[in-house]
């Protein structure tokens, strides 16, 4: 299946086309700071990006030349009225760039998302029917860590049996867990600034949020950080790097006993 980078500002455009693209395509949001969309770049490696222009002001234009330098392969649509895609004509005379002029219905952000990835709309869209139905009790797993390659390796593990989304910390966790509930978190027990055990205080703090089952992952194994590990009273850890049939096994488990 196709990646799709979603850049913007968090808000209703951006979650409903999120949710739209989302039936056909890998969708992964990411904020407009320049910084942030390096990371997920390496991260997420999509086929294309698609940035909402809403509110202008805030988009740093660095990201263009970040794209246009760094990935030139990478088609980019941008979604925005004529005045807020005023500046950054200079942009749209390369055949990397594309804008969509907003307002702009859903079928025709999928059609010029199809052309730029030379995909076949009709079919594309059958096939996402029929995968709509297959995995319509599939299960939503955040995989929440600092380290790119930690994240890549996690997705690989998971995306054939779970629907898998991806943060690169607490805060941007707790993003992307108010745009969708997930099942099941996976969550890095030392991470900068926001570690998991600041990440799980602000889960359990959340009524609507505090039963999601949260298993933790950590490097360091000895005794003191077990300990404080457990102490947390998590579904589960695992020591890194976690073995794929144990970890699946585990998910399972602990998937099963919440919803019985």
């Amino acid at each position: 299946m196709k990646k799709i980078l979603l850049i913007g500002k968090l808000n209703d455009i951006i979650k409903e086309t999120s949710k739209f693209l989302s039936q056909s395509f890998h969708v992964q949001i990411c904020s407009n700071n320049v910084n942030v969309l390096e990371g997920m770049m390496k991260i997420v490696n999509p086929d294309l990006v698609l940035i909402s222009l809403v509110g202008t002001y805030d988009v740093d234009t660095s990201i263009f030349f970040m794209l246009s330098g760094q990935y030139p392969q990478v088609p980019v649509l941008t979604i925005g009225t004529k005045e807020e895609s005023s500046t950054f004509f200079k942009y749209y005379e390369e055949s990397q760039f594309e804008n969509l002029v907003r307002p702009v219905e859903n079928t025709i952000i999928m059609d010029a998302v199809c052309r730029r990835l030379g995909l076949d709309k009709d079919e594309t869209i059958q096939n996402t029917e029929s995968k709509i139905k297959e995995n319509q009790d599939r299960k939503l797993i955040l995989v929440v860590d600092d380290n790119g390659t930690s994240l890549r390796t996690m997705k690989a593990m998971l995306e054939d049996y779970y629907e898998v989304a991806l943060a690169i910390s607490g805060m941007q966790a707790m993003a992307s867990i108010g745009r969708k509930r997930p099942d099941l978190i996976l969550l890095d027990y030392e991470m900068p600034v926001c570690d998991g055990k600041m990440t799980l205080e602000m889960i359990r703090a959340d009524k609507d949020l505090k039963d999601i089952p949260v298993i933790f992952l950590t490097a360091i194994n000895d005794r003191a950080n077990i300990e404080a590990v457990l102490k947390l009273k998590p579904a589960g850890y695992f020591l890194k790097p976690a073995a794929k049939d144990r970890l699946l096994a585990e998910i399972g488990r602990i998937l099963n006993n919440a919803s019985s």
